[in-house]
């Protein structure tokens, strides 16, 4: 009778020892699964290096070049200074690529490369990405801040508008925009003490609409910001295409000059 119970307990344990081996090694199994996801560079997810760099994929770096070169060469206008986007001056060879950036080790990554038709510009944001409710139905309800108004009636009466830009930016008709700065709220972001890209993406839609037939990329449309914004000012109707975090909108300037909604 001893000797049946103590086959029993060892065949018990045996079991348990075999069932936690098994779930070791199907943890260990998906883990690996989904670190090679992280580093698979056909994903078409944004990663980020281990000095917080984002870095985009393949597709979506591909995505991005292709917009630029159907236009090529153009005026090319980039919110953010990313590293690979270091690249797109040689994509937009012959044309103008201005870049807009706000933080001082990012600026220095264009030292050297900068000449006539590339040109980096630090600018200064006053919000905050916490502040993007209160500022989004301010713009909506106060009319210096209607899409109507143009670039000539800028003031700082619109509290999203961002009227310390270059001269440059101002007198340009832009036919590529890209948002990718400043820092937001969310993964890969700043959190909500950061700029926010409101004022971002609300001048990408005045300075759209003073061109004819230009394209606004918006990146990291996950996020909650990015959305809205994107959906407000560049108008869901003028979604053209998406790639992983890339919304892709085309402005046409006629078909543009309407208002903003009214809470």
């Amino acid at each position: 009778m001893n000797l049946t119970k103590r086959k029993l307990i060892l065949i018990l344990i045996l079991i348990l020892v075999s069932a936690s081996l098994f779930r070791v090694l199907r943890i260990t199994v998906n883990t690996s699964y989904i670190l090679n996801l992280e580093h698979d560079p056909n994903t078409s997810e944004t990663r980020v290096d281990t000095f917080g760099n984002k870095i985009l994929s393949d597709k979506e770096l591909r995505f991005l070049s292709d917009i630029i070169l159907q236009k090529s060469p153009c005026n090319l206008l980039v919110f953010g200074l990313e590293d690979q986007y270091l690249k797109l001056p040689s994509i937009n060879e012959g044309g103008t690529t201005i870049f807009l950036e706000d933080k001082p080790e990012n600026l220095i990554k264009m030292t050297g490369n900068v000449n006539g038709s590339t040109r980096v510009f630090k600018i200064r944001y006053k919000t905050s990405a916490k502040e993007a409710y209160k500022l989004l139905k301010h713009a909506r309800t106060h009319s210096s801040c209607s899409l109507l108004s143009g670039i000539r009636t800028l003031t700082a009466k619109c509290k999203i508008a961002l009227t310390g830009l270059p001269k440059e930016v101002f007198k340009t008709k832009w036919d590529v925009i890209v948002v990718d700065g400043p820092g937001g709220d969310g993964p890969g972001g700043d959190g909500p003490e950061s700029p926010g890209r409101m004022g971002a993406i609300y001048m990408a839609g005045v300075l759209a609409r003073a061109g004819n037939g230009t394209n606004v990329v918006v990146h990291d449309v996950d996020r909650m910001i990015e959305k809205w914004f994107s959906w407000e000012f560049l108008s869901e109707k003028n979604l053209v295409s998406s790639k992983g975090k890339f919304w892709n909108f085309k402005i046409d300037q006629k078909k543009n000059l309407v208002s903003l909604k009214q809470v």
